[in-house]
């Protein structure tokens, strides 16, 4: 069956492995040789792997995805208090527009958007954390999955190995997606997630100097 490519791909596994024995190099100095008869184009072993579904059904690629839902939805409540919060501070605020002058309605306003902006610094930072502390597990698995890629694919003498999003049409004999996934359940049936502190906030700010007392005049001598 001949096989079509969406594209090349950038990321994953082509000529994963080169089977020793290859072409040789014809040395300048050495007279040409006679015209060898043609054997046949090179041999070609392929594997297909899809990638995807082993970052969606390894057992550690699920326990990855629990322990981030679980941290996102801790997240996610003490965002939500802290909002509560600042809505009942607003309200408040609006109550008392009537009994402040402006000067100090101004000065509580400052302060409210201060801390609103705080709140956004915060939920930006914990999202930038599960972000990465999700890369840094599934880069684990990732490494685990080609190191097992690489190992089926010297017993079979592959030496071709491509993802099988790149891939419109392939014979499923070349699909070796079954075999990476028992394997690497059976190398890394678990994965605790390291997750990554925000990066906190910067809200507190130096205490304001009190400005300098002008300069005096330096006294003329008498």
């Amino acid at each position: 069956m001949s096989v079509r490519r969406a594209g090349l791909a950038p990321l994953v596994l082509v000529s994963l492995l080169l089977l020793s024995g290859g072409v040789g190099i014809a040395q300048a100095q050495q007279p040409a040789a006679p015209a060898a008869t043609p054997t046949g184009p090179s041999s070609l072993t392929i594997m297909v792997v899809d990638v995807q579904s082993l970052l969606q059904n390894s057992k550690s690629a699920k326990m990855v995805r629990q322990q981030i839902e679980e941290k996102r939805n801790e997240y996610a409540k003490d965002i939500s208090h802290q909002e509560e919060v600042l809505r009942q501070e607003r309200d408040s605020l609006q109550r008392q527009q009537a009994s402040l002058s402006a000067e100090a309605l101004n000065q509580k306003g400052r302060e409210f958007q201060q801390k609103v902006n705080e709140l956004d610094r915060n939920v930006q930072g914990k999202r930038q954390a599960l972000e990465r502390s999700n890369a840094e597990a599934l880069e684990k698995i990732q490494e685990a999955m080609l190191k097992i890629i690489t190992d089926i694919a010297k017993d079979r003498k592959a030496n071709l190995v491509f993802q099988r999003s790149e891939l419109v049409l392939f014979d499923q004999g070349f699909d070796v997606t079954d075999d990476v996934l028992r394997k690497l359940d059976e190398q890394l049936p678990t994965l605790t997630v390291n997750f990554v502190a925000p990066v906190a906030s910067n809200s507190a700010q130096p205490a304001a100097q009190p400005a300098a007392a002008p300069a005096q005049p330096a006294k003329k001598k008498k």
